[in-house]
């Protein structure tokens, strides 16, 4: 079945690559990919028993700990393990030869309160997303995470960047981009309402609904709310991309020369480091919690000095009091939240009573108020 499955997709790949590109032909190619996206879902189901589409197949059994989970991406011998122990002190197996690490390894450490746990992920090679060398297991437990660091050797071409990228793409992860900004609910009947919020340089009516009947859809609500491709519509209606965000570390910069440097750094998305040397790890790790906008919150039980020791970390840049309680636990939204006392910049008196959508800052300090207290 799967050999089937690749000899279709090879031929559309083939269509799709010997058609002209232009405003006639942008209906049939938006039906082309998304028959390409269903055949490669079915191939990742078919070759993981199944599971998540896109995010199709297991993952390495790595318990999920701490606040944060940061998972190191690479091909093979780039010092993903090197950067690891550097970071958190766990001795990843590290060696000057290919495929050091066969499983992954986690390590954890504290960054301003925040327990981030970092997994070192065996080496992907080209071919990662059809499942060679255990390629699946490593993508599957990277979509996982809060965030991916892409590891490269800087001494090497920047085409392992695009093969890399490549690879997470093709298993439905998509870095660095926010989801189109897209309803889409699928209905028992009524037909297709479809709505244009702003005009579309991509996708039409016609070509919306092909795709959607390649998928067996008639009726649905599709409002366009942002210039989207037919990619993004695609995405949308798979229902299984992962949006992620993610920081390029350009590793072995001690063997560059200031003018390959310089080239590097106009590299979107990128920070600089040696892991051998430890050089440059204070900027990676700011870079790693603004991408994760992480935020810390203090609690102050009634009567008692706020808890700096152990901030409630949250990934959001503008968090409310209930995402705050929620984060805590939900049952305190459920059973008796009254209001909130707030110290902080978000607030212009020290304390200030909010309520549940009342907007908190970095360094915030809340105390809950729950039934009759005061």
């Amino acid at each position: 079945m799967s050999e089937a499955i690749k000899a279709k997709i090879k031929e559309l790949e083939a269509e799709y690559a010997r058609t002209q590109k232009n405003k006639q032909t942008e209906g049939h190619l938006g039906l082309v990919k998304a028959k390409l996206a269903k055949l490669k879902r079915e191939l990742l189901e078919g070759g993981t028993g199944g599971g998540g589409g896109g995010g199709g197949g297991r993952g390495f059994d790595v318990s999920k700990t701490g606040d944060t989970r940061i998972g190191f991406v690479g091909f093979p011998s780039v010092g993903k393990s090197t950067l690891l122990t550097a970071l958190t002190g766990t001795e990843s197996l590290a060696a000057a030869y290919e495929f050091t690490t066969l499983t992954a390894v986690p390590g954890t450490m504290t960054y301003r309160g925040a327990k981030i746990q970092m997994v070192d992920l065996p080496g992907i090679i080209e071919g990662a997303k059809d499942g060679k060398g255990r390629g699946r297991q490593v993508i599957s437990t990277a979509r996982t995470c809060n965030m991916l660091l892409i590891c490269l050797d800087a001494m090497k071409s920047m085409q392992h960047k695009k093969l890399i990228e490549r690879e997470l793409d093709g298993f439905g992860i998509r870095l660095n981009q926010e989801p189109p900004d897209i309803t889409f609910r699928k209905k028992e009947k009524g037909g297709l309402n479809y709505q244009e919020i702003v005009p579309q340089s991509h996708l039409t009516q016609e070509t919306c609904v092909q795709i959607l009947r390649e998928y067996k859809v008639h009726s649905a609500d599709v409002v366009l709310r942002s210039d989207i491709t037919v990619d993004q519509f695609i995405d949308v209606v798979e229902g299984n991309r992962k949006y992620m965000p993610a920081l390029y570390v350009m590793n072995k910069i001690d063997q560059l020369t200031i003018e390959e440097l310089d080239i590097i750094c106009q590299i979107p998305h990128h920070v600089v480091v040696s892991a051998h040397h430890r050089w440059n790890l204070d900027e990676l790790m700011e870079k790693i919690w603004e991408y994760c906008n992480m935020i810390r919150i203090y609690t102050k039980p009634k009567g008692q000095i706020p808890d700096y020791n152990e901030p409630v970390i949250l990934h959001d840049t503008s968090p409310t009091v209930e995402q705050f309680c929620n984060r805590i636990h939900r049952a305190i939204m459920e059973k008796g939240f009254k209001y909130a006392w707030v110290w902080g910049t978000s607030v212009k008196h020290q304390p200030q009573k909010c309520g549940k959508d009342h907007t908190l800052s970095d360094e915030d300090v809340v105390q809950v108020v729950k039934g009759s207290s005061l």
